[in-house]
């Protein structure tokens, strides 16, 4: 008999972009069931708050074929990691990488997290290079300064980062 592998996807999502986006498409070919962790992290200042943010995750999803979307659910989080993953029943925990900059954090973390957990993987997936560059940073940033983050975001994400920063 075969065991559903449940694999979560976590982070910020301050907003979520399209290389988030993609990197959910690509772990819906490697697991069973996803579960998107947007992480309650106050200290990191999110412009959006956690409903904005898990709303957002939800409306682009929406795009994703009915079966797919089936298969992922949102569920935020503000224990560590490998805690949420047993919380969830995830035997993966999927990072997405930019750069090689975005490496030496990310291995320190899976460390860790083996260290605590050896019976959960972590997988990298690395962005396309369509996508490698974006961060939901520098997105944060363009639209703070008026510059059209479009291509870079979903056509909502897009509307409301505009609305987010269109003055008063």
């Amino acid at each position: 008999m075969a065991v559903d592998r449940t694999g979560v996807y976590p982070g910020t999502f301050d907003p979520i972009t399209s290389g988030h986006t993609e990197v959910i498409r690509r772990s819906l070919r490697l697991v069973d069931r996803l579960v998107i962790g947007p992480f309650i992290n106050i200290g990191k200042g999110p412009l959006f708050s956690l409903e904005e943010r898990i709303d957002i995750i939800k409306e682009d999803i929406e795009e994703f074929a009915e079966a797919d979307r089936a298969r992922i659910k949102v569920i935020p989080y503000k224990s560590l990691l490998i805690h949420f993953a047993r919380e969830v029943g995830a035997s993966i925990v999927i990072r997405g990488l930019r750069a090689v900059s975005d490496f030496e954090y990310e291995i320190q973390m899976a460390n860790m997290n083996a260290r605590m957990e050896p019976n959960v993987e972590t997988i990298f997936l690395m962005a396309s290079d369509r996508h490698q560059f974006i961060s939901s940073s520098l997105v944060k940033d363009i639209a703070r300064l008026g510059g059209d983050t479009s291509q870079f975001v979903s056509k909502k994400v897009f509307e409301r980062l505009k609305k987010k920063f269109s003055p008063a």
